[in-house]
């Protein structure tokens, strides 16, 4: 999910623009710190990717499940930060208005240079001017959107549209097929900027890779596994593990995954649905998703935990990671502090002690090409329009402040500065792979939730007496049991799943404050749904000491096949005398990275605490997602499952 604006600046730059330049590159600075972007799980959940008329396909619940949030995400980006531009000002009054819809990890800085076309005197066919308005959705939605006339939006219809990747006009493509109507991007469309996927990797780590010579993506995230970093002379370092974006909500992740299989075929062009059913490509994509430490709805998250500990002068984040395959841009972003903590009134935050390198595969990588895609609602006027704001977005000064958060170019060079921060590439440039065809990605996400790495999951779901307040016309417990249902039909029949509930001791459970109720053990979703909807209601919180002992537990269960985690649900915060010890309990559940087990919490309506539920959440490299607003519970377990 493309990532967040970044923040660096480059001095001469800033020359060319002076004080507004400044403010535009602040204004940047704060989008990077409230998190929206492509990268994100409320930006590229792929549920609308692709709609085969032969069967739903695996990633469409996704979409369900998230729509509501991101709509409401959506329209508070565009209320705050969507630059109305020119209206009241000098082209107020332009006869041609031309609506843009932008890829939210680079619509902040579209909406700026928005401000400056519109100011900028020009004219299109006639004399006519133009007045440009750019509003913020993920490619993801938009494609959906786009796909179905473009309602519950609530932003404008554009004529222009401006997603991370063409994987998303190429998958609008099959929704147009599927529906029978016109397709709205039959062509192949210029970039306005270029970011190429890396292996992002600490800097004494990433160098030692690179000592090797050229390595490939199976060599660097696949065997490397077996062995550790012993492979690499450095047994101390312990074993190798990576961090990866879900491909069902991520540019990044799809990406990724893509350029997994191309390696697989040792080709960089035409990957076909009979290369996804080789058992040797198979084999090769299984082995590389065996090594990942657990999955991400939004690796920025990832980075802002690595940039914390950094600050802190500890070992870095989700520390049993070795490396994270993400964008080019966002170990610039990282790089240059734009996801480090701050202090008030700070621009950025401190450059990290060590930074990120980019290791790049020597068979080559996938591009987040951010085309300009002018769509069937354009006339003729507005299509003059497009036409000249694509002139106007790839001049000199406008590619100025692509590359200053981190871009390439529109024909994907990338800056001296770019390079020296986040490492140079292979002699001879990059190698990129093509764009499969649309069909192939479909069949490629398809098959993805076989090929995963799989789970290994205790969750434990507050069964306390505050979980029978209202939530409109049902019980916080209904809403709870109802959203984990939905998030349960995610997981592959695969994992192994166990359930717990807990309260304090009650006439129902007078022995202890939790109580296993369904074994760890092969998943059946109807089980445990059954059991949860039995439950009975009663007691305080025994937060801490369930925590603690469910991931015990796990710990006892660890198995080095699965990603190992702990799931926690619960509205409230520790309300049990006997275990009262929050810094016991962080010490506890610190990650081993030989044997890592995660915490993951859901943070449930207004009364839980969400601070205390994120510590205990980091203390493991786990995480912690906020549903205090209960109508986001849905889209926060979607957000959950994408994890494992």
């Amino acid at each position: 999910r493309a990532g967040r604006p970044a923040v660096g600046t480059r001095t001469g730059v800033d020359r060319w623009h002076g004080p507004t330049r400044r403010r535009g590159a602040d204004r940047r600075r704060q989008v990077a710190r409230t998190g929206y972007g492509d990268d994100h799980p409320s930006s590229e959940e792929s549920g609308s990717m692709a709609a085969a008329p032969r069967r739903q396909p695996q990633w469409l619940p996704y979409t369900a499940a998230v729509t509501a949030g991101l709509v409401v995400i959506a329209g508070a980006f565009l209320v705050v930060r969507e630059r109305d531009a020119g209206t009241g000002g000098p082209r107020a009054d332009c006869a041609v208005h031309l609506e843009v819809n932008s890829s939210t990890e680079k619509a902040e800085l579209l909406a700026e240079l928005a401000e400056r076309y519109n100011d900028s005197g020009r004219t299109i066919t006639d004399g006519e001017c133009a007045r440009v308005r750019v509003t913020p959705l993920n490619s993801g939605k938009a494609t959906e959107a786009l796909a179905t006339g473009w309602r519950d939006t609530g932003l404008p219809q554009p004529q222009v549209w401006l997603p991370t990747s063409s994987l998303w006009t190429g998958q609008l493509r099959l929704l147009d097929r599927a529906a029978g109507r016109a397709e709205q991007t039959p062509d192949t469309y210029p970039s306005i900027a270029n970011s190429p996927l890396v292996i992002a990797m600490p800097k004494p780590k990433g160098d030692l890779v690179r000592e090797q010579g050229p390595l490939g993506w199976g060599q660097i995230l696949g065997l490397s596994g077996r062995q550790g970093w012993a492979q690499f002379g450095r047994p101390e370092w312990g074993r190798f593990t990576f961090g990866k974006d879900n491909p069902n909500l991520s540019t990044s992740g799809l990406a990724a995954t893509i350029a997994t299989y191309y390696a697989a075929v040792s080709r960089s062009s035409d990957l076909t649905r009979a290369d996804l059913a080789d058992p040797a490509v198979t084999q090769f994509v299984r082995r590389i998703e065996a090594n990942v430490s657990h999955y991400s709805d939004d690796s920025v998250e990832l980075l802002r935990d690595l940039a914390e500990a950094d600050l802190r002068g500890g070992p870095g984040g989700p520390d049993d990671m070795s490396a994270m395959v993400l964008q080019e841009e966002l170990v610039h972003l990282y790089n240059e502090g734009g996801l480090s903590p701050r202090e008030e009134g700070q621009a950025q935050g401190r450059r990290p002690t060590v930074p990120l390198v980019a290791v790049h595969p020597k068979e080559g990588t996938f591009n987040l090409d951010h085309p300009f895609v002018v769509l069937p609602t354009a006339d003729d006027s507005q299509r003059a329009a497009a036409e000249d704001l694509l002139a106007f977005l790839t001049e000199d000064a406008q590619q100025a402040d692509f590359a200053d958060l981190g871009f390439r170019d529109h024909e994907r060079r990338a800056s001296a500065e770019l390079l020296a921060g986040v490492g140079a590439e292979p002699e001879g440039g990059l190698t990129y792979f093509a764009p499969p065809d649309p069909t192939v990605v479909e069949e490629m996400l398809h098959g993805w939730s076989t090929l995963r790495k799989k789970a290994n999951v205790l969750i434990a779901l507050d069964t306390s007496g505050s979980m029978e307040a209202s939530v409109g016309d049902r019980t916080r417990f209904q809403v709870a049991s109802a959203a984990a249902g939905k998030g349960l039909a995610l997981l592959n029949s695969e994992d192994r799943v166990g359930l717990w509930s807990f309260s304090s001791e009650t006439r129902e459970r007078p022995k202890g404050p939790y109580r296993e109720e369904v074994q760890l053990g092969d998943f059946d979703q109807k089980r445990i749904t059954t059991r949860i909807s039995g439950l009975h209601v009663e007691g305080g919180t025994a937060l801490y000491t369930t925590v603690r002992a469910a991931h015990r537990h796990l710990v006892e269960r660890y198995d080095p096949q699965r990603i190992n985690a702990v799931v926690v649900l619960t509205d409230g915060k520790n309300e049990y005398g006997k275990d009262n010890d929050l810094a016991r309990l962080l010490a506890d559940v610190q990650l081993d990275p030989q044997r890592p087990v995660k915490v993951f919490c859901i943070a449930f309506d207004r009364d839980s605490d969400f601070e205390t539920l994120d510590r205990i959440a980091k203390a493991s490299s786990g995480k912690a997602f906020d549903a205090t607003d209960p109508t986001k519970i849905d889209e926060a377990f979607v957000k959950l499952v994408s994890s494992f």
